[in-house]
Protein backbone atom coordinates (compact mmCIF):
# COMPACT_ATOMS: atom_id res chain seq x y z
CA UNK A 1 0.00 0.00 0.00
CA UNK A 2 2.83 2.47 0.69
CA UNK A 3 3.84 1.97 -2.70
CA UNK A 4 0.44 2.69 -4.04
CA UNK A 5 -0.66 5.81 -2.01
CA UNK A 6 3.09 7.21 -2.48
CA UNK A 7 3.20 6.56 -5.99
CA UNK A 8 -0.39 8.81 -6.43
CA UNK A 9 1.66 11.20 -4.24
CA UNK A 10 4.73 11.48 -6.46
CA UNK A 11 2.28 11.31 -9.80
CA UNK A 12 0.34 14.55 -8.27
CA UNK A 13 3.26 16.35 -7.88
CA UNK A 14 4.83 15.71 -11.18
CA UNK A 15 2.18 18.39 -12.55
CA UNK A 16 2.35 21.11 -10.10
CA UNK A 17 5.39 23.60 -9.91
CA UNK A 18 6.52 23.56 -6.42
CA UNK A 19 5.35 27.12 -4.98
CA UNK A 20 4.72 27.82 -1.12
CA UNK A 21 1.13 26.42 -1.61
CA UNK A 22 1.92 23.81 -3.63
CA UNK A 23 4.96 22.22 -1.46
CA UNK A 24 2.41 22.72 1.61
CA UNK A 25 0.11 20.40 -0.24
CA UNK A 26 2.58 18.24 -1.11
CA UNK A 27 3.85 18.31 2.37
CA UNK A 28 0.36 16.81 3.61
CA UNK A 29 -0.69 14.28 0.92
CA UNK A 30 2.87 12.71 1.90
CA UNK A 31 1.94 12.82 6.02
CA UNK A 32 -1.62 11.97 4.87
CA UNK A 33 -0.39 8.67 2.73
CA UNK A 34 2.25 7.55 5.19
CA UNK A 35 -0.66 7.47 7.78
CA UNK A 36 -2.64 5.55 5.89
CA UNK A 37 -0.67 2.89 5.16
CA UNK A 38 0.81 2.69 8.54
CA UNK A 39 -2.64 2.61 9.79
CA UNK A 40 -3.85 0.02 8.11
CA UNK A 41 -0.58 -2.10 8.47
CA UNK A 42 -1.36 -1.86 11.89
CA UNK A 43 -4.79 -3.27 11.50
CA UNK A 44 -4.21 -5.78 8.49
CA UNK A 45 -8.13 -7.18 9.52
CA UNK A 46 -9.70 -3.53 8.61
CA UNK A 47 -7.97 -3.35 5.69
CA UNK A 48 -8.95 -6.67 3.74
CA UNK A 49 -12.65 -5.04 4.57
CA UNK A 50 -11.83 -2.18 2.64
CA UNK A 51 -10.50 -4.35 -0.37
CA UNK A 52 -7.47 -3.81 0.10
CA UNK A 53 -6.03 -7.86 -0.81
CA UNK A 54 -1.99 -7.17 -0.46
CA UNK A 55 -2.84 -7.83 3.69
CA UNK A 56 -4.05 -10.77 3.31
CA UNK A 57 -3.62 -13.14 5.56
CA UNK A 58 -1.98 -10.65 7.90
CA UNK A 59 -2.21 -10.44 11.59
CA UNK A 60 -1.22 -7.96 14.41
CA UNK A 61 -0.50 -9.48 17.58
CA UNK A 62 -1.68 -6.94 20.35
CA UNK A 63 1.85 -6.83 22.27
CA UNK A 64 2.62 -4.67 25.03
CA UNK A 65 5.81 -3.95 22.32
CA UNK A 66 3.28 -3.52 19.41
CA UNK A 67 0.80 -1.45 21.65
CA UNK A 68 3.60 0.95 22.86
CA UNK A 69 4.92 1.52 19.27
CA UNK A 70 1.65 2.20 17.77
CA UNK A 71 1.24 4.89 20.81
CA UNK A 72 4.32 6.20 19.18
CA UNK A 73 3.48 6.37 16.10
CA UNK A 74 0.05 8.25 16.71
CA UNK A 75 1.82 10.57 18.75
CA UNK A 76 4.23 11.49 15.95
CA UNK A 77 1.31 11.63 13.61
CA UNK A 78 -0.68 13.99 16.26
CA UNK A 79 2.75 16.69 16.25
CA UNK A 80 3.20 16.10 12.36
CA UNK A 81 -0.86 17.13 11.65
CA UNK A 82 -0.61 19.68 13.93
CA UNK A 83 2.98 21.36 12.61
CA UNK A 84 1.28 21.54 9.17
CA UNK A 85 -0.22 25.12 8.06
CA UNK A 86 -4.01 24.23 6.69
CA UNK A 87 -4.16 27.90 5.27
CA UNK A 88 -1.97 27.01 2.60
CA UNK A 89 -4.26 24.24 1.79
CA UNK A 90 -6.94 23.35 -0.92
CA UNK A 91 -10.37 23.03 1.08
CA UNK A 92 -10.30 19.38 0.05
CA UNK A 93 -7.05 18.56 2.11
CA UNK A 94 -8.31 21.03 5.03
CA UNK A 95 -11.24 18.57 5.23
CA UNK A 96 -8.74 15.59 4.83
CA UNK A 97 -6.50 17.16 7.02
CA UNK A 98 -9.10 17.33 10.28
CA UNK A 99 -10.38 14.27 9.53
CA UNK A 100 -7.12 12.63 10.28
CA UNK A 101 -6.41 14.39 13.53
CA UNK A 102 -9.40 13.37 14.68
CA UNK A 103 -9.07 9.78 13.67
CA UNK A 104 -5.52 10.14 15.82
CA UNK A 105 -7.24 11.76 18.19
CA UNK A 106 -9.91 8.60 18.92
CA UNK A 107 -6.95 6.24 18.61
CA UNK A 108 -4.60 7.66 21.51
CA UNK A 109 -8.32 8.09 23.48
CA UNK A 110 -8.99 4.46 23.01
CA UNK A 111 -5.00 3.65 23.67
CA UNK A 112 -4.54 6.08 26.48
CA UNK A 113 -7.51 6.62 27.88
CA UNK A 114 -9.93 3.91 27.44
CA UNK A 115 -7.45 1.12 27.49
CA UNK A 116 -9.19 -1.53 26.67
CA UNK A 117 -5.80 -3.32 26.19
CA UNK A 118 -5.37 -3.36 30.17
CA UNK A 119 -9.01 -3.18 31.09
CA UNK A 120 -10.52 -5.29 28.48
CA UNK A 121 -10.67 -8.58 28.11
CA UNK A 122 -12.38 -8.57 24.92
CA UNK A 123 -10.24 -6.72 23.12
CA UNK A 124 -8.61 -10.33 22.70
CA UNK A 125 -11.80 -12.55 22.90
CA UNK A 126 -12.79 -11.30 19.38
CA UNK A 127 -9.19 -10.76 17.83
CA UNK A 128 -9.09 -13.79 15.79
CA UNK A 129 -12.25 -12.79 13.61
CA UNK A 130 -12.02 -14.25 10.35
CA UNK A 131 -15.26 -13.82 9.25
CA UNK A 132 -14.62 -11.29 6.77
CA UNK A 133 -12.42 -14.30 4.92
CA UNK A 134 -16.12 -16.21 5.11
CA UNK A 135 -18.41 -13.18 4.27
CA UNK A 136 -16.67 -11.79 0.71
CA UNK A 137 -16.10 -14.39 -2.22
CA UNK A 138 -13.05 -11.94 -3.15
CA UNK A 139 -10.56 -14.86 -3.99
CA UNK A 140 -10.89 -18.47 -4.31
CA UNK A 141 -12.21 -20.32 -1.07
CA UNK A 142 -8.72 -22.01 -1.06
CA UNK A 143 -6.93 -19.18 -0.74
CA UNK A 144 -8.90 -17.92 1.73
CA UNK A 145 -8.92 -20.98 4.04
CA UNK A 146 -4.91 -20.49 3.74
CA UNK A 147 -5.20 -17.19 4.79
CA UNK A 148 -7.60 -18.23 7.81
CA UNK A 149 -5.01 -20.87 8.80
CA UNK A 150 -1.94 -18.17 8.57
CA UNK A 151 -3.91 -15.90 11.09
CA UNK A 152 -5.10 -18.51 13.43
CA UNK A 153 -1.54 -19.68 13.86
CA UNK A 154 -1.22 -16.86 16.09
CA UNK A 155 -3.47 -17.63 18.73
CA UNK A 156 -0.73 -18.73 21.42
CA UNK A 157 0.88 -15.59 20.82
CA UNK A 158 -2.53 -13.20 21.26
CA UNK A 159 -3.51 -14.94 24.92
CA UNK A 160 -0.51 -15.07 26.16
CA UNK A 161 -0.18 -11.22 25.20
CA UNK A 162 -3.78 -11.21 26.82
CA UNK A 163 -2.48 -12.70 30.19
CA UNK A 164 0.42 -10.26 30.14
CA UNK A 165 -1.23 -7.08 29.50
CA UNK A 166 -4.71 -7.14 31.39
CA UNK A 167 -4.86 -5.46 34.46
CA UNK A 168 -4.96 -7.81 37.53
CA UNK A 169 -8.09 -6.06 38.48
CA UNK A 170 -11.28 -5.89 36.15
CA UNK A 171 -14.59 -4.59 35.54
CA UNK A 172 -16.68 -7.18 36.12
CA UNK A 173 -19.03 -6.28 32.68
CA UNK A 174 -15.91 -6.37 30.66
CA UNK A 175 -14.84 -10.13 32.23
CA UNK A 176 -18.52 -11.52 32.14
CA UNK A 177 -19.05 -10.26 28.31
CA UNK A 178 -15.70 -11.23 27.35
CA UNK A 179 -16.63 -14.82 28.12
CA UNK A 180 -19.41 -14.76 25.85
CA UNK A 181 -17.03 -13.49 23.42
CA UNK A 182 -14.79 -16.37 24.15
CA UNK A 183 -17.19 -19.08 23.71
CA UNK A 184 -18.79 -17.72 20.88
CA UNK A 185 -15.80 -17.44 18.97
CA UNK A 186 -14.61 -20.84 19.85
CA UNK A 187 -17.84 -22.37 18.61
CA UNK A 188 -18.04 -20.10 15.40
CA UNK A 189 -14.29 -21.74 14.40
CA UNK A 190 -14.86 -25.02 15.61
CA UNK A 191 -18.33 -25.37 13.88
CA UNK A 192 -19.33 -23.08 11.06
CA UNK A 193 -15.70 -21.83 9.88
CA UNK A 194 -14.91 -25.61 10.09
CA UNK A 195 -17.48 -26.58 8.38
CA UNK A 196 -17.44 -23.69 5.25
CA UNK A 197 -13.37 -24.35 4.98
CA UNK A 198 -14.31 -28.53 3.77
CA UNK A 199 -14.54 -27.40 0.66
CA UNK A 200 -11.36 -25.59 -0.01
CA UNK A 201 -10.63 -28.39 -2.53
CA UNK A 202 -6.87 -28.82 -1.47
CA UNK A 203 -5.93 -31.41 1.45
CA UNK A 204 -2.79 -29.99 2.43
CA UNK A 205 -4.37 -26.57 2.52
CA UNK A 206 -7.49 -28.09 4.60
CA UNK A 207 -4.88 -29.88 7.12
CA UNK A 208 -2.59 -26.91 8.08
CA UNK A 209 -6.35 -24.66 8.84
CA UNK A 210 -7.54 -27.46 11.11
CA UNK A 211 -4.76 -27.92 12.74
CA UNK A 212 -4.72 -23.95 13.24
CA UNK A 213 -8.66 -24.09 14.28
CA UNK A 214 -7.80 -26.98 17.00
CA UNK A 215 -4.78 -24.38 18.47
CA UNK A 216 -7.30 -21.56 18.24
CA UNK A 217 -10.02 -23.10 19.60
CA UNK A 218 -7.85 -25.00 22.69
CA UNK A 219 -6.56 -21.18 23.38
CA UNK A 220 -9.74 -19.47 23.56
CA UNK A 221 -11.39 -21.86 25.92
CA UNK A 222 -8.04 -21.80 28.00
CA UNK A 223 -7.85 -17.86 28.05
CA UNK A 224 -12.20 -18.30 29.26
CA UNK A 225 -11.44 -20.50 32.18
CA UNK A 226 -8.02 -18.27 32.89
CA UNK A 227 -10.66 -15.56 33.28
CA UNK A 228 -13.09 -17.07 35.32
CA UNK A 229 -10.04 -18.30 37.59
CA UNK A 230 -8.26 -15.34 37.56
CA UNK A 231 -9.99 -12.28 36.87
CA UNK A 232 -13.67 -13.20 37.66
CA UNK A 233 -13.61 -13.46 41.13
CA UNK A 234 -11.90 -10.42 42.07
CA UNK A 235 -13.74 -8.26 38.84
CA UNK A 236 -14.78 -5.01 40.90
CA UNK A 237 -12.51 -2.14 39.29
CA UNK A 238 -14.86 0.75 38.02
CA UNK A 239 -15.97 0.59 34.37
CA UNK A 240 -16.47 4.25 34.10
CA UNK A 241 -14.12 6.31 32.11
CA UNK A 242 -14.75 9.21 34.50
CA UNK A 243 -16.50 12.46 33.11
CA UNK A 244 -12.82 14.02 31.84
CA UNK A 245 -12.30 10.36 30.13
CA UNK A 246 -16.08 10.93 28.49
CA UNK A 247 -15.27 14.64 27.53
CA UNK A 248 -11.95 13.54 25.60
CA UNK A 249 -13.96 10.82 24.05
CA UNK A 250 -16.74 13.52 22.79
CA UNK A 251 -13.66 15.59 21.47
CA UNK A 252 -12.27 13.38 19.06
CA UNK A 253 -15.76 13.61 17.19
CA UNK A 254 -15.58 17.14 17.24
CA UNK A 255 -18.53 17.43 19.90
CA UNK A 256 -18.15 20.52 22.20
CA UNK A 257 -21.28 20.16 24.46
CA UNK A 258 -20.63 18.91 28.04
CA UNK A 259 -21.66 15.38 29.12
CA UNK A 260 -24.36 17.83 31.24
CA UNK A 261 -25.56 19.63 28.22
CA UNK A 262 -25.56 16.59 25.73
CA UNK A 263 -27.82 14.83 29.14
CA UNK A 264 -30.26 17.88 29.04
CA UNK A 265 -30.78 17.81 25.36
CA UNK A 266 -31.33 13.84 25.94
CA UNK A 267 -33.65 13.60 28.29
CA UNK A 268 -35.79 16.52 26.48
CA UNK A 269 -35.39 14.42 23.33
CA UNK A 270 -36.49 11.34 25.66
CA UNK A 271 -40.26 13.08 26.86
CA UNK A 272 -40.59 14.19 22.91
CA UNK A 273 -40.45 10.81 21.57
CA UNK A 274 -42.26 9.53 24.58
CA UNK A 275 -44.82 12.22 23.54
CA UNK A 276 -44.54 10.78 19.62
CA UNK A 277 -44.99 6.85 20.31
CA UNK A 278 -47.61 8.12 22.88
CA UNK A 279 -50.02 10.12 20.54
CA UNK A 280 -49.35 6.93 17.86
CA UNK A 281 -51.01 4.94 20.39
CA UNK A 282 -53.88 6.65 20.45
CA UNK A 283 -54.25 7.05 16.87
CA UNK A 284 -54.50 2.99 16.99
CA UNK A 285 -56.27 2.46 20.48
CA UNK A 286 -56.69 5.41 22.63
CA UNK A 287 -58.02 2.60 25.70
CA UNK A 288 -55.15 0.99 26.53
CA UNK A 289 -51.31 1.56 27.77
CA UNK A 290 -49.14 2.50 24.89
CA UNK A 291 -46.63 -0.25 25.53
CA UNK A 292 -49.50 -2.79 24.93
CA UNK A 293 -50.81 -1.22 21.86
CA UNK A 294 -47.44 -1.26 20.56
CA UNK A 295 -47.16 -5.52 21.02
CA UNK A 296 -50.12 -5.79 18.49
CA UNK A 297 -48.32 -4.73 15.88
CA UNK A 298 -46.36 -7.67 16.36
CA UNK A 299 -48.59 -9.84 15.49
CA UNK A 300 -48.59 -8.42 11.56
CA UNK A 301 -45.62 -10.25 10.27
CA UNK A 302 -44.96 -12.18 7.35
CA UNK A 303 -44.76 -16.50 7.41
CA UNK A 304 -41.38 -18.22 7.48
CA UNK A 305 -41.84 -18.95 3.66
CA UNK A 306 -42.80 -15.57 2.84
CA UNK A 307 -39.74 -14.14 5.14
CA UNK A 308 -37.39 -13.03 2.09
CA UNK A 309 -39.95 -12.66 -0.51
CA UNK A 310 -41.85 -9.80 1.70
CA UNK A 311 -38.51 -8.52 2.93
CA UNK A 312 -37.52 -8.11 -0.90
CA UNK A 313 -40.83 -6.44 -1.89
CA UNK A 314 -40.45 -3.85 0.99
CA UNK A 315 -37.13 -3.22 0.18
CA UNK A 316 -37.81 -2.31 -3.62
CA UNK A 317 -41.58 -0.58 -2.30
CA UNK A 318 -38.97 1.32 -0.29
CA UNK A 319 -35.96 2.18 -2.37
CA UNK A 320 -39.35 3.55 -5.24
CA UNK A 321 -40.82 5.67 -2.30
CA UNK A 322 -37.13 7.37 -1.80
CA UNK A 323 -36.56 7.90 -5.61
CA UNK A 324 -40.18 8.87 -6.49
CA UNK A 325 -40.04 11.80 -3.31
CA UNK A 326 -36.54 12.80 -4.45
CA UNK A 327 -35.07 12.21 -0.86
CA UNK A 328 -31.80 11.45 -1.94
CA UNK A 329 -30.06 10.78 -5.13
CA UNK A 330 -29.54 6.68 -5.53
CA UNK A 331 -26.39 6.69 -7.55
CA UNK A 332 -26.61 3.46 -8.88
CA UNK A 333 -29.37 1.01 -9.95
CA UNK A 334 -27.36 -2.31 -8.13
CA UNK A 335 -29.83 -3.64 -5.77
CA UNK A 336 -28.80 -4.32 -2.62
CA UNK A 337 -29.62 -7.92 -2.09
CA UNK A 338 -31.67 -9.29 -0.09
CA UNK A 339 -30.34 -12.84 1.30
CA UNK A 340 -30.57 -15.09 4.46
CA UNK A 341 -28.58 -14.42 7.04
CA UNK A 342 -24.89 -16.98 6.26
CA UNK A 343 -25.21 -19.64 9.12
CA UNK A 344 -22.17 -18.53 11.16
CA UNK A 345 -23.94 -15.00 11.87
CA UNK A 346 -27.00 -16.12 12.92
CA UNK A 347 -27.22 -16.27 16.23
CA UNK A 348 -26.13 -12.62 16.88
CA UNK A 349 -27.98 -11.29 13.94
CA UNK A 350 -31.58 -10.12 13.23
CA UNK A 351 -30.65 -7.94 10.18
CA UNK A 352 -27.63 -6.27 8.63
CA UNK A 353 -26.26 -4.96 5.99
CA UNK A 354 -22.46 -6.16 4.50
CA UNK A 355 -21.58 -3.46 1.92
CA UNK A 356 -18.17 -4.62 0.09
CA UNK A 357 -15.30 -2.38 0.81
CA UNK A 358 -14.16 1.02 -0.89
CA UNK A 359 -11.65 -0.35 -2.82
CA UNK A 360 -13.16 -4.01 -3.38
CA UNK A 361 -13.52 -5.01 -7.10
CA UNK A 362 -13.87 -8.87 -7.13
CA UNK A 363 -16.56 -9.02 -4.79
CA UNK A 364 -18.54 -6.41 -4.82
CA UNK A 365 -22.12 -7.41 -4.55
CA UNK A 366 -23.79 -5.62 -1.35
CA UNK A 367 -26.34 -8.20 0.71
CA UNK A 368 -28.87 -7.02 3.32
CA UNK A 369 -28.60 -9.99 5.14
CA UNK A 370 -32.08 -11.29 6.90
CA UNK A 371 -32.21 -14.13 9.57
CA UNK A 372 -35.09 -16.81 8.72
CA UNK A 373 -36.53 -19.14 11.07
CA UNK A 374 -34.90 -22.64 11.45
CA UNK A 375 -37.00 -25.43 10.67
CA UNK A 376 -36.20 -27.28 14.18
CA UNK A 377 -37.44 -24.18 16.31
CA UNK A 378 -40.86 -25.44 18.37
CA UNK A 379 -43.47 -23.59 16.96
CA UNK A 380 -43.55 -20.87 19.78
CA UNK A 381 -40.19 -20.26 19.41
CA UNK A 382 -40.83 -19.36 15.31
CA UNK A 383 -43.89 -17.27 16.28
CA UNK A 384 -41.61 -14.90 18.58
CA UNK A 385 -38.76 -15.12 15.72
CA UNK A 386 -41.26 -13.99 13.18
CA UNK A 387 -42.92 -11.57 15.06
CA UNK A 388 -39.68 -9.52 15.63
CA UNK A 389 -40.11 -9.00 11.55
CA UNK A 390 -43.31 -7.34 12.04
CA UNK A 391 -43.94 -5.67 8.85
CA UNK A 392 -43.69 -2.37 10.25
CA UNK A 393 -40.34 -2.83 12.19
CA UNK A 394 -38.89 -4.34 9.06
CA UNK A 395 -39.66 -1.25 6.91
CA UNK A 396 -37.73 0.53 9.52
CA UNK A 397 -35.08 -1.42 10.08
CA UNK A 398 -34.52 -1.48 6.13
CA UNK A 399 -34.83 2.17 5.99
CA UNK A 400 -31.74 2.64 8.48
CA UNK A 401 -29.81 -0.57 6.50
CA UNK A 402 -30.50 0.37 2.71
CA UNK A 403 -32.89 3.14 1.51
CA UNK A 404 -31.52 5.72 2.39
CA UNK A 405 -29.42 4.60 5.43
CA UNK A 406 -26.17 2.93 5.20
CA UNK A 407 -26.24 1.01 1.62
CA UNK A 408 -27.20 4.40 -0.12
CA UNK A 409 -24.06 6.22 2.31
CA UNK A 410 -22.13 3.35 1.02
CA UNK A 411 -23.17 3.86 -2.78
CA UNK A 412 -23.09 7.71 -2.34
CA UNK A 413 -19.49 7.55 -1.08
CA UNK A 414 -18.25 5.61 -4.28
CA UNK A 415 -19.61 7.31 -7.08
CA UNK A 416 -18.81 10.71 -5.19
CA UNK A 417 -14.90 12.23 -5.68
CA UNK A 418 -13.86 11.72 -2.44
CA UNK A 419 -10.31 11.17 -1.34
CA UNK A 420 -8.76 7.94 0.32
CA UNK A 421 -8.44 9.65 3.38
CA UNK A 422 -12.59 10.35 2.98
CA UNK A 423 -13.35 6.82 2.31
CA UNK A 424 -11.71 4.98 4.65
CA UNK A 425 -12.00 7.19 7.85
CA UNK A 426 -15.87 6.93 9.34
CA UNK A 427 -16.88 8.41 12.15
CA UNK A 428 -19.80 6.97 14.30
CA UNK A 429 -21.83 9.59 14.87
CA UNK A 430 -22.19 10.17 10.89
CA UNK A 431 -22.67 7.01 10.16
CA UNK A 432 -25.39 6.12 12.50
CA UNK A 433 -26.86 9.44 12.43
CA UNK A 434 -27.69 9.41 9.31
CA UNK A 435 -28.77 5.92 9.22
CA UNK A 436 -31.12 6.65 12.31
CA UNK A 437 -31.89 10.15 10.86
CA UNK A 438 -33.30 8.56 7.84
CA UNK A 439 -35.71 6.39 9.84
CA UNK A 440 -37.87 9.61 10.91
CA UNK A 441 -36.65 11.63 7.74
CA UNK A 442 -38.61 9.04 5.30
CA UNK A 443 -41.55 8.47 7.24
CA UNK A 444 -41.93 12.58 7.71
CA UNK A 445 -41.97 12.39 3.94
CA UNK A 446 -44.61 9.99 3.91
CA UNK A 447 -43.85 6.47 3.77
CA UNK A 448 -46.72 4.31 4.70
CA UNK A 449 -48.43 7.69 5.62
CA UNK A 450 -51.99 8.27 4.39
CA UNK A 451 -51.94 9.69 0.94
CA UNK A 452 -54.43 12.51 2.49
CA UNK A 453 -54.80 12.49 6.06
CA UNK A 454 -58.66 14.25 5.69
CA UNK A 455 -59.39 11.48 4.08
CA UNK A 456 -58.27 8.74 5.03
CA UNK A 457 -59.87 5.82 5.86
CA UNK A 458 -59.60 4.29 9.78
CA UNK A 459 -57.78 1.80 8.69
CA UNK A 460 -55.25 4.03 6.89
CA UNK A 461 -54.91 6.23 9.58
CA UNK A 462 -54.21 3.12 11.75
CA UNK A 463 -51.64 1.89 9.34
CA UNK A 464 -49.42 4.76 9.46
CA UNK A 465 -49.68 5.27 13.10
CA UNK A 466 -48.39 1.34 13.54
CA UNK A 467 -45.38 2.99 11.62
CA UNK A 468 -45.06 6.00 13.15
CA UNK A 469 -45.09 3.58 16.85
CA UNK A 470 -42.24 1.48 15.24
CA UNK A 471 -39.87 4.18 14.10
CA UNK A 472 -40.28 5.96 17.61
CA UNK A 473 -39.89 2.76 19.37
CA UNK A 474 -36.17 2.85 17.67
CA UNK A 475 -35.62 6.16 18.24
CA UNK A 476 -36.77 5.83 22.64
CA UNK A 477 -33.85 2.79 22.15
CA UNK A 478 -30.90 5.01 20.74
CA UNK A 479 -31.88 8.14 23.07
CA UNK A 480 -32.21 5.80 26.12
CA UNK A 481 -28.84 4.42 25.03
CA UNK A 482 -27.33 7.94 25.55
CA UNK A 483 -28.68 8.95 28.67
CA UNK A 484 -27.39 5.76 30.03
CA UNK A 485 -24.03 6.57 28.60
CA UNK A 486 -23.54 10.00 30.29
CA UNK A 487 -24.83 8.46 33.45
CA UNK A 488 -22.57 5.31 33.15
CA UNK A 489 -19.59 7.16 32.82
CA UNK A 490 -19.87 10.69 34.24
CA UNK A 491 -22.72 10.17 36.87
CA UNK A 492 -22.11 6.89 38.85
CA UNK A 493 -25.26 5.09 37.42
CA UNK A 494 -25.31 1.50 37.87
CA UNK A 495 -25.82 -1.42 35.59
CA UNK A 496 -28.68 -2.28 37.55
CA UNK A 497 -30.16 1.09 37.29
CA UNK A 498 -29.26 1.31 33.31
CA UNK A 499 -31.26 -2.03 33.03
CA UNK A 500 -34.26 -0.62 34.91
CA UNK A 501 -34.00 2.49 32.57
CA UNK A 502 -34.45 0.88 29.58
CA UNK A 503 -37.48 -1.05 30.81
CA UNK A 504 -38.88 2.30 32.19
CA UNK A 505 -38.31 4.25 29.45
CA UNK A 506 -38.16 2.28 25.77
CA UNK A 507 -40.46 -0.77 27.14
CA UNK A 508 -37.89 -3.32 26.70
CA UNK A 509 -38.04 -6.83 29.01
CA UNK A 510 -35.42 -7.61 31.71
CA UNK A 511 -32.96 -9.54 29.35
CA UNK A 512 -32.37 -7.31 26.58
CA UNK A 513 -32.48 -4.19 28.69
CA UNK A 514 -29.66 -5.71 30.58
CA UNK A 515 -28.04 -6.13 27.15
CA UNK A 516 -28.51 -2.19 26.59
CA UNK A 517 -26.48 -1.38 29.73
CA UNK A 518 -23.80 -3.72 29.78
CA UNK A 519 -22.82 -2.81 26.01
CA UNK A 520 -23.03 1.07 27.93
CA UNK A 521 -19.77 0.03 29.93
CA UNK A 522 -17.51 -0.59 27.26
CA UNK A 523 -19.37 1.19 24.25
CA UNK A 524 -20.19 4.99 25.57
CA UNK A 525 -19.93 5.63 21.90
CA UNK A 526 -23.73 3.95 21.16
CA UNK A 527 -24.90 7.48 22.25
CA UNK A 528 -23.89 8.52 18.84
CA UNK A 529 -26.75 7.06 16.99
CA UNK A 530 -28.94 10.54 18.32
CA UNK A 531 -26.23 13.06 18.88
CA UNK A 532 -25.91 11.93 14.87
CA UNK A 533 -29.15 12.44 14.22
CA UNK A 534 -29.90 15.63 16.50
CA UNK A 535 -26.82 17.49 14.71
CA UNK A 536 -28.00 16.38 10.93
CA UNK A 537 -31.60 17.90 11.78
CA UNK A 538 -29.61 21.20 13.11
CA UNK A 539 -28.05 21.19 9.91
CA UNK A 540 -30.69 20.95 7.52
CA UNK A 541 -32.52 23.57 9.20
CA UNK A 542 -29.59 25.34 9.31
CA UNK A 543 -29.26 25.21 5.48
CA UNK A 544 -32.82 25.61 4.79
CA UNK A 545 -32.55 29.25 7.06
CA UNK A 546 -29.62 29.89 4.56
CA UNK A 547 -31.35 28.49 1.51
CA UNK A 548 -34.92 29.60 2.06
CA UNK A 549 -36.71 28.87 -1.20
CA UNK A 550 -34.20 27.34 -3.04
CA UNK A 551 -33.75 24.72 -0.26
CA UNK A 552 -34.20 20.92 -1.50
CA UNK A 553 -34.00 17.67 0.44
CA UNK A 554 -32.41 16.25 -2.48
CA UNK A 555 -29.67 18.66 -2.88
CA UNK A 556 -29.32 19.01 0.49
CA UNK A 557 -28.79 14.86 1.41
CA UNK A 558 -27.00 14.84 -1.73
CA UNK A 559 -24.33 17.32 -0.58
CA UNK A 560 -24.12 15.65 2.83
CA UNK A 561 -23.17 12.18 1.70
CA UNK A 562 -20.66 13.49 -0.67
CA UNK A 563 -17.71 13.65 1.70
CA UNK A 564 -18.08 10.63 3.15
CA UNK A 565 -18.91 10.04 6.44
CA UNK A 566 -16.56 12.98 8.55
CA UNK A 567 -17.16 14.62 12.45
CA UNK A 568 -20.80 16.49 11.76
CA UNK A 569 -19.13 19.44 12.62
CA UNK A 570 -16.62 19.69 9.84
CA UNK A 571 -19.28 18.90 7.70
CA UNK A 572 -21.31 21.91 8.42
CA UNK A 573 -17.90 23.90 7.33
CA UNK A 574 -18.33 22.92 4.06
CA UNK A 575 -22.32 23.37 3.99
CA UNK A 576 -22.89 26.73 5.72
CA UNK A 577 -22.26 30.55 5.05
CA UNK A 578 -21.78 30.48 8.55
CA UNK A 579 -20.62 27.39 10.35
CA UNK A 580 -20.40 28.42 13.57
CA UNK A 581 -24.29 28.78 14.28
CA UNK A 582 -24.52 26.03 16.35
CA UNK A 583 -26.16 27.84 19.25
CA UNK A 584 -28.07 25.21 20.97
CA UNK A 585 -27.56 22.09 19.42
CA UNK A 586 -24.18 19.33 20.29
Amino acid sequence: MKRILLCATSAWLAGCAVTPRNAATARFREAAAQYVEAHFAARPLDAVALGWHQHDGRFIVPTQANIESESARLKKADQTFATLDSTGLPASDRLDLQVLQSVVAKERWALEVQRGWRRNPMTYAGALDVSIYLKRDFKPLRARVADMAAILTNAPAVFAAARANLDPVLPRPFVETALEVGEGTASFLEKDVSKAAQDCGDPAVLARFEAAVRIAVTELRGFNEWLRRERLPGAVAPYALGRDGFVAMLKSERVDATPEQILEIGLAELKAEQGRFDAAARDMDPSRPAAEVFKSIQHDHPTAANLLPDTRRGLERIRQFVSDHRLVTIPSEVRARVEETLPPFRATSFASMDTPGPFETKAAEAYYYVTPVEPVWPVAQQEEWLSAFNNYTTDVVSIHEAYPGHYVQFLALNASGASTVEKVFASYSFAEGWAHYSEEMVLAAGFGQPADPAKATPEERVRGAKYRMAQSDEALLRVCRLCCAIRLHCQGMSVDEATRFFQENCHYEAKPARSEAMRGTFDPGYLYYTIGKLQIRKLRRDREAQDGGSFTLLKFHDDLLAHGAPPLRLVREMMLKDPASWAGSL
